[in-house]
């Protein structure tokens, strides 16, 4: 339920096309849907202007596709993050529309495709391990009406590959940027831009890469002060933020 849907259900009732008391059955999942297992928030797009998104990690198929299906009953677009082939077959099996990204493990359910950013979302990986945390970057803030390109594979070990996308990087409003071992890439681009980076350590790298921590510390030791970090491999974060710097 978003500021469009409502004011839509209003008018409706306004022009006689809708009884009261079938708006208030519309209405009556508001501010939340009691599932038992679940509360689903249907009133967040109204207070923050961003659907709730499901994350299925330790959520059975059973439980990730009611959600799904009850969020899809009452939203245009519908995210569900970090599930695996068994739980999309279950949201599939009821919602046949819904789409999955299998790199990134994101269940799309995409009605609305309004633009509604003021430039460009850069999404850059350091290397071909880091896709799943850059996809998952990618596919949110696309979900949340931006325009998104992906630049994958530019790591500082070949810096000639990530001058060759130069122009591109400079176009962006704002850049998610993830890498994992030492986690120098954000530093790089964002000497390069003038726009917010927003940094995502991965957990990639050898042992004492410590699963993303030393990307964490040396992101968050940048000398570059353009630069913001989110959690390790928190690529839906960094998606989600990058979505309100752009629509703002």
């Amino acid at each position: 339920m978003d500021q469009s849907t409502l004011r839509k259900l209003l008018e409706q009732v306004r022009d006689s096309q809708l009884s009261p008391e079938e708006a208030i059955t519309r209405l009556r999942y508001l501010p939340f849907e009691d599932l038992g297992f679940a509360k689903i928030d249907h009133h967040r797009p109204l207070r923050v202007g961003m659907p709730e998104v499901i994350y299925s990690a330790g959520k059975t198929p059973e439980q990730v596709a009611e959600i799904f299906v009850r969020m899809a009953e009452s939203s245009n677009n519908v995210l569900a993050t970090r599930a695996n082939q068994q739980k999309f077959d279950a949201v599939q099996a009821r919602v046949p529309e819904a789409h999955f990204h299998p790199i990134s493990g994101c269940i799309v359910l995409r009605r609305n495709h309004e633009n509604r950013g003021r430039g460009l979302v850069a999404v850059v990986c350091a290397g071909t391990s880091d896709l799943p945390v850059a996809e998952e970057a990618a596919v949110t803030a696309d979900l949340m009406g931006n325009q998104v390109e992906q630049v994958c594979d530019v790591g500082v070990a070949g810096l000639h590959r990530l001058l060759s996308q130069r122009d591109l990087l400079t176009r962006a409003r704002v850049l998610i940027v993830c890498a994992g071992m030492e986690g120098a890439l954000p530093s790089v681009v964002a000497g390069l831009v003038s726009a917010p980076v927003i940094c995502v350590p991965t957990s990639v790298g050898y042992g004492a890469s410590f699963g993303g921590l030393a990307a964490l510390l040396g992101m968050l030791n940048s000398c570059s002060p353009n630069t913001a970090v989110v959690n390790i491999d928190n690529g839906f974060g960094a998606g989600y933020l990058a979505s309100i710097i752009n629509q703002t």
